[in-house]
């Protein structure tokens, strides 16, 4: 496999046979052929691994062959966006997209004491697998289309003391219109939404029938996710989105009421309970139970044996 890394903009730039970066920081681009020209836009006709050292935002379509994130194939579809963050790997294997496909690259130096570095951090679709990547609407992606038409309008001026403000700009409302549609593409994924945490809770019950929460102690989010195939954000947002509660939430949900069947065993106790539970000390699980149910698992007990 070919393996291709881009350490700037300029690489990545004449990579792709377009002219130097106007700024050594930023690009932006897009190839748009006529349909008789489809052909003619091959990525790659063999396997290639693409890493680069900052932020890349597309939107294209897949006409053939396949792109591989983590362990995880495309999703192809038309009106596609894919963001990944620097030191983040591809696998393009004969890659044929469609017309009209845009892009831009940003190191994080370009945005570097500004705002949005903050929030880039807290948009989760960055560390999104490519499968996870943001399915949108006809209208949705002319609303995109128009924004990125407006940022290289503005990168292709004669760049002045304004045009970083004007681009970082436009850059926010893209970034905040593609969490928009991503909270849209949850709500509109309810079935699939309701498969994952299915299947989240499938781990949970094998995880408990084989001891390991005893022998292993509480699994993580990462693992649970690596368990789904799916990166721990993306996971984190189904479940928010399905049950309105975290993942963490639910993990301690369902340790509870596992809680409420052993806790009426006889001759189980309380310590032993916790145990077989994952929990390393009685009392955060003693904590935990009665911030869940409102009394102390003695309580508890108590309760149920005047029922």
């Amino acid at each position: 496999m070919k393996q291709i890394h881009f350490k700037n903009i300029s690489e990545f730039n004449q990579f792709q046979n377009l002219p130097e970066p106007e700024n050594p920081l930023f690009t932006i681009g897009h190839n748009k052929l006529d349909a008789g020209e489809i052909e003619k836009c091959v990525l790659s006709d063999e396997e290639v691994s693409y890493t680069s050292q900052f932020y890349v935002i597309n939107l294209k379509n897949i006409v053939s062959g396949e792109l591989i994130y983590g362990r995880t194939k495309y999703d192809c579809t038309t009106g596609t966006m894919l963001f990944t963050a620097p030191g983040q790997t591809i696998v393009a294997i004969d890659l044929v997209i469609s017309s009209e496909a845009w892009f831009l690259a940003f190191h994080e130096d370009y945005i570097r004491g500004e705002e949005i570095r903050k929030r880039i951090k807290k948009y989760n679709f960055f560390n999104y697998n490519v499968n996870e990547a943001l399915h949108l609407s006809p209208k949705e992606e002319q609303t995109i289309k128009t924004i990125f038409r407006n940022i290289e309008s503005e990168y292709q001026n004669n760049q002045d003391e304004f045009s970083k403000e004007i681009i970082i700009s436009q850059l926010e409302t893209l970034l905040k219109y593609a969490d928009r549609f991503y909270k849209r593409q949850f709500l509109n994924r309810k079935e699939i939404n309701k498969a994952l945490f299915t299947r989240f809770t499938e781990i949970l019950d094998r995880y408990l029938e084989s001891n390991q929460f005893e022998e292993k102690g509480i699994p993580s989010v990462e693992w649970l996710a690596n368990q789904l195939n799916v990166s721990h954000r993306y996971m984190s947002d189904t479940i928010k989105a399905e049950t309105g509660k975290t993942t963490v939430d639910q993990i301690n949900l369902y340790l509870v009421e596992e809680a409420k069947n052993l806790l009426l065993v006889p001759n189980n106790s309380i310590s032993e309970t916790a145990y077989k539970l994952g929990f390393e000390y009685p009392q955060y699980f003693s904590r935990l139970f009665k911030k869940k149910t409102g009394m102390s698992p003695k309580e508890y007990i108590e309760n149920a044996s005047m029922n």
